[in-house]
């Protein structure tokens, strides 16, 4: 618990230290009217897009939202590590899988009738995903997509590469190709979770994610959540920090893109590399829904 906490603590740390440096460059670079406010051009274009001003203007006001540069500019670096995924297959994930299946065997159970997907499979997912359901983000959904949405404006760009570290980053014309479809995509995302946190009756930043902006136990997207999430416990609302909210969600995903009971490995690869198109990763929760069977 000391050493996680310690971990914790440098994390917070690396995000105020990189938000500190993006905003003495940002002031050294940015026009005057700017300055105060990285968000600028972003907030102009999501009232351009239907969203309220007074909405938008107070949300952009808020102490809670900054530019999360640490999280973002991991979209920007050399990285050579894998993630490991026989650790998911090792005995001690697996007895916890097992674990999980007994404890949530009424929406898991319904999940499997409602939608056609393997308990196990879905259990395999929250497992890769989010340590089934014990680790599934720490920075601030808001932050992250905010930040990749405001990589539009050509002077964010410009402040944005001078921050990553030189050691760390990929080349200028690989960034100068990759940072305009990111930041698009990130103001997709963007939008579809000031619609999911307005819909819903939530306050948007606080929304915990992935450096990427994925939510939640399932860690969906936010136009995923718009699209496939569902209400698992019917009480009302979509959450994907409810166990039964997530394993309702990621079936009917699974189904939306192809799954059906009795369909061949080959169908069953397919469905879940639309969840997470890497081989590595479809092996992985296979390997592991197949050592729950046994």
């Amino acid at each position: 618990m000391l050493s996680s906490d310690k971990g914790r603590r440098r994390r917070a740390l690396h995000i105020l230290f990189a938000a500190m440096a993006f905003l003495c460059i940002w002031s050294s670079a940015a026009p005057a009217q700017e300055k105060a406010d990285p968000f600028t051009v972003l907030r102009q274009k999501l009232v351009a897009d239907g969203f309220s001003a007074e909405a938008v203007s107070q949300l952009y006001s808020r102490p809670e939202v900054f530019v999360e540069a640490d999280g973002v500019s991991r979209f920007f670096i050399h990285s050579e590590a894998k993630l490991n995924y026989d650790q998911f297959s090792s005995p001690e994930s697996i007895e916890k899988a097992q674990r999980y299946l007994q404890e949530n065997t009424t929406a898991l159970g319904e999940a499997e009738k409602t939608y056609g997907v393997d308990k196990r499979v879905i259990t395999a997912i929250l497992l890769v995903e989010s340590r089934l359901g014990t680790v599934s983000g720490s920075r601030s959904a808001l932050n992250i997509l905010s930040t990749l949405a405001a990589l539009t404006d050509p002077a964010f760009q410009e402040s944005f590469w001078r921050i990553i570290p030189p050691e760390r980053r990929i080349s200028r014309e690989r960034f100068n190709e990759r940072v305009q479809k990111r930041a698009e995509w990130g103001y997709r995302e963007l939008k579809a979770l000031l619609r999911y946190t307005e819909r819903e009756g939530m306050d948007p930043t606080a929304i915990a994610s992935s450096y990427a902006g994925a939510v939640g136990y399932a860690q969906f997207m936010p136009t995923n959540i718009l699209a496939y999430a569902q209400d698992g416990d019917q009480d009302g609302r979509i959450d994907l920090l409810v166990h039964a909210d997530a394993i309702a969600s990621i079936a009917n995903y699974l189904k939306r893109h192809g799954w059906r009971p009795g369909i061949s490995r080959e169908q069953q690869e397919k469905a879940i590399y639309a969840y997470n198109p890497s081989s590595f990763y479809v092996n992985a929760i296979l390997k592991v829904a197949d050592l729950l069977k046994a």
